[in-house]
């Protein structure tokens, strides 16, 4: 039996990005093979696929792989030997929860089949379609599947979901502004898109305060600015980039089409001309409320503390797209609430709690038996 404490920190000194988790994905099917479990690689890129158990009804669990591209900040003995790539989401930690629950269902087999996946590429919001492209659902097809998350400053043992609604959609998006670039001492020779796009960037925040219904939630954000000027040079362009967050995709279409108006009425009242781009990187996060309340249940009964009206939170996953096709609930699970692992995910100085993962492995071996 390995240690699955040993196992989490390697991972977390070689952290793999993206889809190109090869490592760790080698890592966890070695130790699959190793005690007789059935393992599929390859699938939807490096995702695995372990199976276990035989009954009427199947289940799927999953877990995510993906680091991200962010440098770490902590002193921890077992850091990060890769610059500008971070285990600061926990992805570690849920690969080795799942893979702690695999070597205990292979010693106790469940009476249904279950099968479990390790999913490459979460953080960039394609590894789950990656999968389900690759035939995950045909090759594999579950009755539910649920997922983890561990949530720093929860404490250890807690569990925070709820029906419907509970993780936003992303959409990314960039709005560029053409003006009439010129010499800084003749502004009125010129077409400033920099003058247009300050007007924009406060108008963009009437679309959530004056747009969008006030029982519902979103967020609009600029995150970056740019432009082809210089000191004494009025810019031609002006590249603004950013990040919306909502519930539904019904905000999310409102978002867009108030994006678009804004960009070019702004644009056009200073002789400007405006471009906008949009992608959705995330799909809005619905539990199955039946499966929700199946999982709420099942893990009270593990004397977990399970808060199933949790709200909604902000953040967002690409499991996502599995809700879409299968019934099944996305859960949170305590970090704990003191020092790294209070921190928040993606911070530099995050880390995956080490006692954390019994409590991972015991909430998926219930979900696994009874869920």
């Amino acid at each position: 039996m390995i240690d699955l404490k040993d196992f989490r920190r390697d991972l977390h000194r070689h952290p793999e990005t993206g889809a190109d988790v090869s490592r760790t994905a080698g890592a966890i099917a070695d130790v699959l093979v190793a005690a007789g479990i059935d393992v599929v690689r390859g699938v939807g890129g490096h995702g695995l696929v372990a199976t276990l158990g035989e009954g009427p009804d199947t289940v799927m669990l999953r877990a995510d792989m993906d680091a991200l591209p962010i440098t770490e900040a902590t002193d921890l003995p077992y850091a990060s030997t890769k610059p500008g790539a971070f285990h600061g989401c926990g992805h570690d930690g849920h690969s080795t929860m799942l893979l702690g629950a695999a070597l205990a269902l292979a010693a106790n087999p469940p009476k249904r089949r279950i099968h479990l996946i390790w999913q490459p590429d979460e953080e960039n919001g394609i590894g789950a379609q990656a999968m389900l492209d690759d035939g995950l659902f045909e090759r594999f097809p579950p009755d539910r599947i649920y997922g983890l998350h561990n949530m720093p400053g929860l404490p250890l043992g807690h569990i925070q979901t709820q029906p419907g609604q509970f993780l936003a959609f992303e959409d990314n998006f960039e709005i560029t502004i053409h003006g009439k670039g010129g010499h800084a001492s003749q502004p009125h020779a010129q077409i400033d898109p920099v003058v247009a796009t300050g007007a924009l960037i406060g108008q963009l925040q009437t679309i959530v305060s004056r747009s969008i219904n006030a029982a519902d939630h979103a967020v609009v954000s600029i995150t970056g600015i740019e432009t082809d000027g210089a000191r004494n040079v009025v810019p031609t362009i002006v590249r603004l980039t950013g990040d919306c967050r909502g519930f539904s995709q019904d905000v999310r279409d409102q978002i867009r089409a108030r994006m678009g108006q804004i960009a070019q009425g702004c644009a056009e009242a200073h002789g400007a001309r405006a471009e906008v781009w949009s992608e959705q990187s995330f799909r809005p996060l619905i539990n199955d409320p039946a499966t929700t309340a199946r999982a709420c249940k099942v893990l009270a009964n593990e004397a977990f503390t399970v808060d199933s009206e949790a709200g909604r939170f902000g953040y967002a996953e690409d499991f996502a797209a599995y809700l879409e096709h299968r019934p099944g609930a996305f859960l949170n699970i305590g970090n704990g609430h003191d020092g790294a692992h209070a921190r928040p995910l993606h911070n530099p100085g995050y880390d995956f709690n080490d006692e954390g993962i019994p409590h991972g492995v015991a909430a998926w071996l219930a979900l696994a038996h009874r869920g």
